[in-house]
This record gives structure tokens, sequence and C-alpha cells, in this order.
């Protein structure tokens, strides 16, 4: 038996667990790997004086600090999210906002940032609508942790995961047939798939500019939904239709899509993806950040 099929079984196990116990559990292993996991714990607090130079040193240690922590308790989340019962789920993943945006079979995409909770919002949504809601994902090297985050991102409503390496047409597809997309494009892929534009204090950052391209293939609106966790499960925010968007320019809609990522950051910093190199990637002559 494999290191990765003992976790998965464990993940079963954890997921009978109350919250208040399985989050302490989370809390106590994020501190030590803040301590241990010297190489990430860089790359966050790097991420964080980048983009919030005014704000004091020690703020940004402590948010450094308690998103090591969210990060360990959102996935050990993934255990009761997955395994736990659908009655389960419902009681602890609540959708709110404009949940009307749902209705009907108007094309939409939702832009579901990085948060921790996002796989809790991939959730929340076939719990709350029969349309066809699809995501798009990269294959996890281990075939063990892809089938089990395959099988749990899918366990509920009409869910299709597409791969990255299929291409743009299943995706136009779906949304010109009156589907969801759930998008996930506050990424840094490389110069060849990106655009430069601001994200907080950093005024080039490379940033994938699918939703607005996606949006104008498929003519379909935009809303966003933004994963919160909190102390009884996570709340899944839908905010209304973007207005006026997409545009005929797709550097100015990314950098709209960056401005609005920034405004639901401030209200949850600690609670964004900082432990990867999201900018890593330069324009032609400037050194790495990292």
């Amino acid at each position: 038996m494999s290191w990765s099929q003992v976790g998965v079984g464990s993940m079963r196990v954890l997921a009978k667990l109350p919250l208040p116990v399985l989050r302490g559990l989370g809390k106590v292993v994020g501190r030590i790997l803040f301590v241990l996991a010297g190489q990430r714990r860089k790359i966050a607090l790097r991420n964080l004086e980048l983009c919030f130079p005014e704000v004091p040193e020690a703020q940004r240690r402590a948010w450094a600090k308690e998103t090591f922590e969210v990060f360990c308790q959102t996935f050990l989340d993934r255990s009761w999210l997955w395994f736990g019962s659908e009655e389960l789920v419902r009681s602890r993943v609540k959708l709110e906002g404009a949940i009307e945006e749902l209705d009907g079979a108007t094309p939409t995409i939702i832009f579901a940032p990085h948060f921790y909770g996002m796989d809790a919002g991939g959730l929340a949504l076939p719990l709350n609508t029969q349309r066809e809601f699809t995501s798009i994902f990269a294959t996890n090297p281990d075939p063990v942790l892809d089938d089990w985050f395959m099988a749990g991102r899918q366990r509920f409503g009409h869910v299709r995961m597409l791969n990255r390496a299929d291409g743009v047409k299943p995706i136009i597809s779906c949304l010109r047939k009156g589907g969801l997309l759930y998008l996930l494009p506050d990424m840094d892929y490389g110069k060849n798939d990106s655009v430069f534009v601001p994200f907080f204090a950093v005024e080039n950052t490379a940033t994938i500019p699918s939703l607005s391209r996606f949006a104008r293939l498929g003519k379909a609106k935009v809303v966003a939904l933004y994963n919160r966790m909190t102390p009884e499960g996570y709340v899944a925010q839908l905010t209304p239709a973007w207005e006026n968007f997409p545009t005929d320019d797709h550097v100015a809609d990314t950098a709209r899509m960056n401005r609005e990522l920034e405004a639901a950051i401030m209200t949850m910093p600690a609670q964004y993806y900082w432990v990867h190199k999201r900018f890593k990637t330069r324009p032609p002559g400037e050194p790495s950040y990292y």
C-alpha cells in the first residue's frame, strides 16, 4: 500500500471527527509546517511583502502564519467534503449572495480565485443547481491522489472535469450549450499564456487572460464566487454578474479581474493562496523576485 493510499484512507477516518477537533488539528499542523517548510514560508512572506509593502512586517508575518494554518485546515476539511454525507456537507457549506444568477440557461462563467475554500465552493454550486457544471483541472502525478481529487469534485450534481491539455473547444462548447464554467485563472502559467497587469503593488504580474477570452467566445456573463472558511464550515458568496464585461480589450479585462480579486482578498487576506510563486514570470530583462 502506497503512502497516498494510506493518506486517502486516513481522510475517511478524519471525516468522522467533529469540525472543531479537525480544525484544531489543522491549526497545529499548520504551525508546525510554518516552521519546517522553510521554502514555502519564504515564498509566502515574499508575496505578502511585494503586495503590501506599506503593511508592517509583523502583520505580514502574522498573515503568513495564519495562511499556513488555513491551508492545513482546509486540506483536512476535504475529508468530510468528499467522504461525508450529503446532509453533512449541506449543513456546513452555504451558498449565499446573488444565487438567482444561476437560474435560466445563460452561459455563465464563475470566477473562483484561489482562496483555500475553493473546493467547498466547487461543491456548493452543484448542490444548489441542476445545470451542467464544468471545471478545468491539471492531472496530479500521483494516480491515487488524482482519482481522489476527481471523485471528490464530481460527487454531487452534473459536474464534468476538463483537462487543460484538451484545449479550448470543449470549454466553449459547454458554455454555448448554457452550462456553468468554474474558472480559476488567477495563476502564472508563464509568459506565453499570460499578460502583464497590476496586482496589488506589483505593476507587472503575469496573469492568464482566459476569463475575458472565454466569456467573449462563449457569449457568457461572468459572476464571482468567493469562498470563505468559517468556524461553522464555509460560505460561498456569489456576486451579481459583472457589468460591461467582457470588452474587446482582454488586457483591460484581466486588469479589472485582478482589481475585483484584490477587493475580495482584503476581506480575508490570510485565506488566499500565498504559498506559491505568484510572481515567478517577469517581463524581459527584469530579475526574479524569488
